[in-house]
């Protein structure tokens, strides 16, 4: 047994003849007087298994009861990777406090494809940026996805119904060793629960199937380190009630002892993040605009805007932006301290769009996506987003009187009178948050400048006096990184090229 990694105990019972999936078989685990319960689950032809993820090294004593029993003593020895990832304040660490910042992709059906189709997009993520997949559970019927995958999470009954309780143990069997080989990559896999794009029956099997399902799907994969859990890929589509997916997140909640990260991804409404067992927001959305508007809402949780359309082009708006979209797209977020998602969506004479089933990439953005995160992962932190010149002058001049009067105080003379209609305008809000320009800082170690797509000659910085810093000037496109000036402290005039996509990058030195 090892610290953050799998344990799986293997015993032999009773062959079952129904109620598989709630097989009832359970292990206490010991160690330095703490007990964790976690229930076992059925593979087949009289073979029961537990699985435990230990977080922390020593002994374990373990006990199984119910359809087989066991015990044993095992020895957890310190861990040699970082362990499960999981939320903390805006950001993400691993289990052992080492930061996490999400890099992810898209690839829906992944582990519905065949073989040969699986090993070639293993290979292809082998050598891509990425940290993060979402991936469906259940196959998914859309455009370019009309293959029929080799087996279904379930059997079916003599109606032809699925039948949850009976789980179809080649299909999990496969499907873990995808999750498998995503671990083995460092890849986090982001497992889309439900979702609506359905031609079998699996989105609307009836609320308690929904929950006999998750009964055998949390018991078989709980212990994955590199699982996380979205409720749902645009949970209002789904033939499911509000009420019925408050319930779908108390129950994977409660029955996930290791508190692997849970979210619910829209399409339209934005689930509440603020809900105590929702460990992130993750937003579809292309209005990158509003996430200020989120990360003030969902106050000390992370912002993953895992779906902002996709780099490619087929005829939907949401599957044919720029590969420089794309990438502007991920600098927009990880400049606010929040995070995005990758897709891929070009033509392919033999239908396999990266999106939908994977393969090779095609785009132009994941290099530069893999040199966004080498920077951001480079810097001592997590980047907060700190608001340009516009909103910040119309949040000072609400203010109190002491703060509008500063305020003003700071700006050119001819500046005043325009500050003094900003305040009187029905539109300030819209028309402050329009202004181009996404600025972010760790306290005063960093500051981020990222110029979007104008084609400015000069930024000046304003930086405190009492520190120096490095000073980069990020090309994030062309994937350059020249260093302008060292020594710099308080105003400071740096000279850009004119052209977009352009960032600015300062760094505390000492």
């Amino acid at each position: 047994m090892r610290q953050y990694e799998m344990f799986e105990i293997t015993l032999r019972g009773p062959e079952l003849k129904e109620s598989w999936a709630r097989a009832d078989v359970r292990a206490v685990f010991t160690h330095e007087g703490k007990t964790v319960t976690v229930p076992g689950f059925y593979a087949g032809e009289g073979v029961y298994k537990v699985r435990f993820l230990p977080m922390e090294p020593g002994e374990y004593v373990w006990h199984v009861s119910g359809a087989v029993i066991g015990e044993g003593r095992e020895e957890c020895v310190p861990a040699v990777t970082h362990g499960p990832v999981r939320a903390s304040g805006r950001g993400f660490a691993y289990a052992d406090g080492t930061p996490f910042q999400p890099f992810g992709t898209t690839i829906y059906a992944l582990v519905h494809q065949s073989r040969e189709l699986i090993d070639r997009t293993f290979e292809t993520l082998a050598a891509a940026p990425f940290n993060k997949v979402r991936l469906c559970v259940f196959p998914k019927d859309y455009d370019f996805n009309k293959n029929e995958p080799e087996h279904y999470a379930f059997e079916k009954n003599a109606d032809g119904a699925w039948d949850t309780s009976r789980p179809c143990f080649a299909f999990w069997d496969a499907f873990e060793e995808g999750l498998r080989r995503l671990n083995s990559l460092g890849i986090q896999a982001d497992l889309v629960l439900f979702h609506p794009y359905d031609r079998w029956g699996f989105n609307g099997m009836g609320h308690e199937k929904d929950l006999t399902y998750l009964d055998y799907l949390t018991r078989r994969l709980a212990a994955f380190p590199n699982i996380w859990w979205s409720l749902a890929n645009e949970y209002e589509l789904t033939a499911r009630t509000v009420e019925e997916w408050e319930d779908i997140e108390a129950f994977v909640s409660d029955h996930d002892p290791y508190g692997h990260p849970l979210s619910c991804h829209n399409i339209f409404n934005v689930w509440d993040a603020n809900r105590p067992r929702i460990t992130h927001a993750s937003i579809q959305t292309k209005d990158l605009l509003r996430l200020p508007v989120w990360q003030e809402r969902f106050a000390g949780k992370p912002v993953l805007i895992d779906e902002c359309a996709y780099e490619g082009d087929i005829e939907p708006f949401w599957g044919s932006i720029t590969g420089q979209e794309m990438v502007r797209r991920f600098w927009r977020c990880v400049s606010q301290g929040a995070y995005c998602t990758h897709g891929e969506t070009f033509y392919s004479d033999d239908d396999v769009l990266w999106w939908a089933k994977g393969g090779v990439i095609h785009g132009e953005s994941p290099a530069r996506i893999g040199f966004c995160r080498k920077i951001i992962e480079s810097l001592p932190g997590q980047l907060e987003g700190e608001p340009t010149f516009l909103p910040r002058l119309l949040k000072a001049i609400r203010s109190s009187e002491e703060e509008r009067e500063a305020a003003l105080e700071s700006l050119p003379k001819h500046f005043h009178v325009f500050a003094q209609a900003l305040a009187k305008s029905p539109d300030a809000d819209s028309y402050a948050s329009s202004e181009i320009g996404w600025y972010g800082h760790i306290g005063t170690d960093v500051y981020l400048r990222f110029h979007d797509t104008r084609p400015i000659t000069r930024d000046t910085l304003e930086l405190p006096e009492d520190r120096t810093y490095t000073i980069r000037v990020l090309d994030i496109w062309n994937m350059t990184d020249e260093t302008v000036a060292k020594g710099a402290s308080g105003r400071y005039t740096v000279k850009l090229p004119g052209r977009e996509n352009m960032a600015v990058l300062a760094v505390a030195e000492g």
